[in-house]
Parts: C-alpha cells; structure tokens; sequence
C-alpha cells in the first residue's frame, strides 16, 4: 500500500463557479438554456427518464442543438429509461442525437441486470456541467407547476471540474461503446488514495464518483470527513440504508459533541419498504444524540452532505445498495459559498420536517412497527447476500 492517490481519482480544482439550484423549477430551465447555448458538445448521463411535459422540453432542446450542428450524445440507463419507448429514440436519432443504454436488461444476464448507472450529470461545451440527482421526469419538474412533486438539488458548475464530469462521461461512453462492462473497468482502490485535502477556498471543488463494487470514491470521501468533524454533520437522503461504517461514524461524531442531524423522508415515498427497512437504525442513533428529521411536504430526493464546511451533492444515497450496484457521481466542495446555499437549504428542510425523538419513536403504532420489522429482516437477508458476493 503506498498511500499515494489513485491515478484515476480526480483532484481538487480551485477557480470553479459552484451555484446550488434547488427543485426542477429551478434547475430545468437553466439546463434547457446551457444545451440552447451549446457551440460544440452536449454530453447527457441519466438513470431516469420517463415520456412526459419534461422530458419533452429536454428532447426538443437535444434536437434542436443537434440539428444546429452539435454533437448530442446522451448515456441512460437501461432500467431506468424503459419508460421511453422506441419513438422518442427515433426522433433523437432522426435530429442527429447519439444514443446509448447503459447494461441494457437480458434475460440471461442474471445478477448483472442489477448494475445500473446512477449518476445524473450533464456537460456543455467542457466548459459547464450540472451535477445533482435528477432524472428527466414530471416528477422533477412539471411545466407550468410551480412547485415539483419531488424535492431535489443540482449544482451548476462553470470551471476546470467541468473537464473532470467530461472525462467520467467519456470513461463509460467508451466501454458502452465497445461492448464492455463499465463496472470492470476500475481496479480496487487503495485505502489512503484519496487526493489529499485542500484549504477552504473560492471555488475549491472536486469530483467524486462509484463504479460500483470497485471504486468507492465517494463513500470513503464521506468517512474520512464524518471521522473529523467538528461542529456539525447534516446528512440527506431519500433511502437510509447505510453501511455499518457509516451508521458507527454518525454514531461516534455525535457522541463526541458534533452536531449530526439527519434529513430523510416522510410517508411520501415512492419505496416505502425502503423507508419501514432504514427505520430500524433509528433507537441506535437516537441514543448516541444523532437528531432525525424526516421532511414532510413532498417526496425527499435530494441526496447532500454538509460537515462542517466540506459539502458533498450528487446521485450517492451512501446505501449499501447504491455502493454494491450502481455508478454515482458527486461534487465535493469547500467553496464558502456554497457550503453557506447548502446550510440555507437545510435549515429550510429542517422546519418543514417532523422531528422523531425516542418518545415519539416508542409511541409508534404496532402496525409501524410490524412493517419495520418486516422490512428490517428481508434487507438483513439481502446485506447478507451481497456479503457473500464479495
């Protein structure tokens, strides 16, 4: 083990513009804009996309920047965008759209059907690209609603980290292309390989990403900054499954006087088994001080980590699920600015959120507690399935 970082890890890069745009009323529009203003390249990576209001305005926008001239390329994923349909292919590939499906479903696959692209990214011109944890869906974004069912986050970002969210596009484009396996193509990573960390500075931001069960970049990112945490740890998720390194870090960071909170779903959900098999980490944290909140107006998407100052956005749930199975991407940053957007957009949460304290969490009802149990067990029996898979 030399300590030194993975050649394939990307650094820190200061002289980024980083900018926190908050539900699909907000961040669709500057999405269709930056594709309008596309001279050269328009590079799209999905996991869901669904026909609807929005994905019409995202099709039009992709062909009308193809027809102009420029190369659209567009990665989804094979699971997530069989909504789609042949049709809206068609008419991608008529306007001059390049269009690939990430580990396409097959009946003989097996356990391999279960790998799935989950990164959300798209980059324009090398120059600008959005990270976050959108898919192409009403869900996201309904036009002419002003509010989307579903609460999510993108980062705009304009600067040097745009080439990185290039080069990760490239990596998978290129082994789609030649018919490999994308999850195969990272050696295992070295523990202290991560790139060192920087000072807090303007613009200071790097690009962390999975490839499944080889590369978990971002979740060993997140443990080195939970172990040295100071004044606070804020945490969202839509699906709580963490590992147990995870769980033992909040748990520790909380008893030593760090602030951790925890912003997760309500009963809109659209797992709720997910929601009933997470619930069963709560009476642990409780009694280490972690504070839960779980978000009550709509559905809870957004997946964000502030510690301290270090901030953290993207496609990762952090979940044992995500980590085994899927590709993510995330932005890190210790940009004051947006550590400062992401802090607004917490507190925000926080006072829309029912918070679940141990007497409101020994008051639940028995059939809640049934479905906890139930849930609970059948993830166990999974957890313990991957395991073996290692």
């Amino acid at each position: 083990m030399t300590g030194l970082p993975d050649s394939r890890l990307f650094p820190w890069r200061a002289g980024n513009r980083c900018e926190l745009l908050v539900d699909g009323e907000c961040f669709f529009p500057r999405l269709l804009a930056a594709i309008a203003a596309a001279r050269q390249q328009v590079a799209l990576e999905l996991y869901l996309v669904e026909p609807g209001s929005c994905w019409a305005a995202l099709e039009a926008a992709l062909c009308q920047a193809a027809r102009r001239g420029v190369r659209v390329r567009c990665l989804f994923d094979g699971f997530g965008s069989l909504a789609l349909g042949a049709l809206p292919a068609q008419r991608l590939s008529e306007a001059g759209v390049e269009l690939q499906r990430y580990n396409p479903l097959r009946w003989r696959a097996g356990w391999r059907n279960l790998h799935r692209d989950h990164r959300k990214l798209l980059v324009v011109d090398r120059q600008c690209a959005f990270i976050g944890g959108s898919g192409a869906t009403d869900a996201f974004w309904h036009p002419p609603s002003a509010t989307s069912p579903w609460h999510e986050v993108m980062v705009q970002v304009q600067g040097p980290l745009a080439a990185d969210c290039q080069q990760l596009f490239e990596r998978c484009w290129s082994a789609c292309q030649a018919g490999a396996l994308p999850w195969r193509q990272s050696q295992r990573q070295r523990a202290g390989s991560l790139p060192p960390r920087p000072l807090l500075g303007l613009g200071m931001a790097r690009l962390a990403f999975a490839d499944a069960r080889q590369q978990r970049d971002i979740v060993q990112s997140l443990l080195g900054q939970l172990a040295r945490a100071r004044q606070r740890i804020w945490l969202a998720t839509p699906y709580f499954l963490p590992s147990r390194k995870v769980r033992r870090a909040l748990r520790q960071a909380a008893r030593r006087g760090v602030e951790v909170r925890l912003l997760l779903t309500g009963r809109l959900t659209d797992h709720p088994p997910v929601r009933y098999a997470g619930q069963r980490y709560y009476p642990q944290l409780l009694r280490a001080g972690v504070r839960i909140f779980e978000y009550q107006p709509r559905f809870l998407h957004l997946k964000q980590v502030l510690v301290d100052d270090w901030v953290s956005v993207g496609s990762c749930n952090f979940d044992h699920w995500n980590l085994y199975w899927n590709l993510e991407a995330n932005l890190e940053s210790l940009d004051p600015g947006l550590a400062q957007a992401v802090a607004d957009c917490f507190v925000e949460d926080f006072r829309h959120s029912l918070e679940i304290d141990q007497a409101s969490w020994r008051a639940r009802p028995l059939l809640v507690r049934l479905r906890q149990r139930l849930w609970g067990w059948l993830d166990r029996l999974l957890v313990n399935l991957l395991d073996r898979r290692r």
